[in-house]
């Protein structure tokens, strides 16, 4: 077998980077080393292989991120098991049934969440052990507490099975061919309808493989992971690629407020930067407009040479609000805001926005920063095709976004008609995205398929790219565009803080939101028009991922 296989990677990584720091839970003091993770993968291996748990069997893990939930989903990986990472944002009902139709047979899970489960409700889960500590949880009766009595037992087993010490030559992952399932990943997507996407090893492989490749991480590089690591995205580069690699990770295992993080990258100083749109909005709503909209910085932007010190000025605040020493910020998860992005662009920031999705474990494309071109999502990777469906001409005319190649997953576990739906008879993958193609591999999205309106004219309307606009207007938190009879809504939750921040009343939001209407409709083609904004009182409701969960309101 290959020394390109993963396990084989992950193997070499860690007999090379023995000695070096692994992972660090920020503000805890705590290091592990590569030597150590190998250990607790050992160990792990102990207790799978005294459990029963043979190849092929689900182990499902949920918890928020911290060193345990690495050394689970790795242990799980190099024994050749199947991991089934659960998001813990997801509710209870929704978390058993994953549980249960994954055909999960062990379950790692923070004690907190496991307050509210119910033991009898996961019958196929033959032992519950604990993230938090090393305890069992909860263990079936036909297990004899195998789990239990082998927990209590462990150092002893350790000793007998490593009488001279784990050391690197201890290191042995089975050969396992690349085409087998490593992992079930249940999206949380916009739709409604969660899918288990499995994953192979070959599939994880080629991202990580790409990410070595690319040097996003390398030997003693250090990472900043704050993404959810039970999401593909920050699964692959914060977690997987690193590991792969002999970098540093600092895991940041609280929820990343502005404050935090800001802490964070100021104490990490990563090499590399993930991050959702979302976070580089904010900075830029919060922090740059309020700023840019003054009146002496707005004269000044009009003298170019004041302009180029300004931006300059701006430019290096945001980097080393970053931490200073990083590379570049990969934008993923979902579309950045133009507005953000063409001013990030003008200050010359050193970012990119890459595209993905679970069913590619994630990565489809992605472009150096220097290289990157505004408004797409990067260049198709080299082990990976892209089409757009039915074009006789992909570079103008919007179709299906169209992917094949090593990262395109198995298939929807349990799901053959969601599989074929997706995934037709020659590998292609459907991503219901819309957007056109460069002759280079360059991919531009216009929105989602299935959100796409089409106009009383025939045109194809895209509440995306409305919403984009709307989103940078006063007082607009956040909106979604939406089809009402014949007329084009949006719906629209203010931003009640800027609100606060300038003093305007509820009473004046009826007459702002109209002048809101106004200004966008001018922005935007006349068939893309809106008729009416509708105000909602609470916040939409969201996915983990934080996308709106647009079936909800397109009633």
């Amino acid at each position: 077998m290959s020394n390109d296989n993963l396990l084989n990677i992950y193997a070499a990584s860690f007999r090379k980077n023995w000695e070096l720091p692994a992972l660090s839970e920020f503000g805890m003091g705590q290091t592990m080393t590569y030597a150590d993770l190998a250990r607790r993968i050992a160990a792990l291996h102990l207790l799978f292989k005294e459990s029963g748990i043979r190849q092929g069997d689900k182990i499902a893990l949920m918890g928020k991120n911290s060193f345990s939930w690495v050394v689970v989903y790795m242990a799980t990986l190099t024994y050749g098991a199947v991991v089934v990472p659960v998001l813990n944002d997801f509710n209870i009902q929704d978390a058993q049934h994953i549980i249960n139709h994954s055909d999960s047979v062990m379950l790692f899970i923070n004690e907190s969440i496991f307050d509210s489960m119910e033991f009898e409700k996961i019958p196929k889960v033959k032992s519950v052990l604990s993230l938090d500590r090393r305890a069992v949880l909860a263990e079936h009766p036909v297990t004899n507490r195998v789990a239990e009595k082998f927990l209590a037992k462990l150092p002893e087993k350790m000793r007998r099975t490593y009488p001279h010490g784990f050391t690197t030559a201890d290191i042995d992952y089975p050969e396992i061919s690349e085409d087998k399932l490593a992992e079930i990943n249940y999206t949380s997507g916009t739709t409604g309808f969660s899918k288990g996407v499995m994953l192979t090893l070959g599939n994880l492989g080629g991202n990580v493989r790409f990410g070595i490749r690319s040097r996003l991480h390398y030997r003693g590089s250090r990472a900043l992971s704050f993404l959810p690591l039970a999401h593909a995205y920050g699964c692959a580069f914060d977690m997987l690629t690193p590991l792969a690699t002999g970098t540093h990770i600092t895991i940041l295992g609280k929820l990343p407020t502005p404050k935090l993080l800001l802490k964070a990258f100021a104490e990490v100083k990563p090499n590399l930067i993930l991050c959702v749109p979302l976070i580089l909005e904010k900075i830029y709503r919060n922090k740059l407009r309020p700023i840019l909209d003054k009146p002496a910085i707005r004269r000044s932007l009009k003298i170019p040479g004041l302009k180029t010190i300004i931006f300059r000025k701006i430019r290096s605040q945001l980097i080393e609000a970053f931490g200073g020493e990083f590379e570049e910020v990969i934008v993923g998860g979902a579309p950045l805001n133009h507005e953000v992005e063409e001013f990030l662009h003008r200050i010359k920031f050193p970012f990119t926005v890459g595209y993905g999705m679970t069913e590619c474990g994630p990565l489809i494309s992605y472009t150096p920063w220097r290289k990157f071109l505004i408004g797409s999502s990067g260049r198709t990777l080299p082990n990976m095709e892209s089409k757009i469906a039915d074009s006789n001409d992909p570079e103008r005319i919007p179709g299906e976004i169209c992917v094949r190649g090593e990262n395109v997953m198995q298939g929807y576990f349990k799901n053959p008609e969601a599989t074929e739906a997706v995934l037709d008879a020659e590998g292609w993958l459907h991503t219901g995205d819309m957007g056109t193609i460069s002759h280079d591999g360059t991919i531009f999205i216009r929105g989602r398929y299935k959100t796409m309106i089409l106009g009383a004219s025939g045109q194809n309307i895209y509440p995306e790219e409305i919403e984009a606009k709307l989103n940078n207007m006063p007082y607009v938190a956040e909106s979604l565009v939406v089809e009402r009879g014949k007329h084009l809504i949006a719906l629209v939750y203010p931003d009640y803080e800027a609100m606060d921040r300038d003093k305007i009343t509820n009473e004046k939001l009826p007459e702002i939101m109209e002048q809101v209407r106004t200004d966008l409709n001018k922005l935007v083609a006349p068939y893309e028009r809106i008729d009416r904004i509708q105000l909602i009182a609470n916040e939409f409701e969201k996915t983990p991922k934080r996308s709106i969960k647009r079936y909800l309101y397109n009633a």
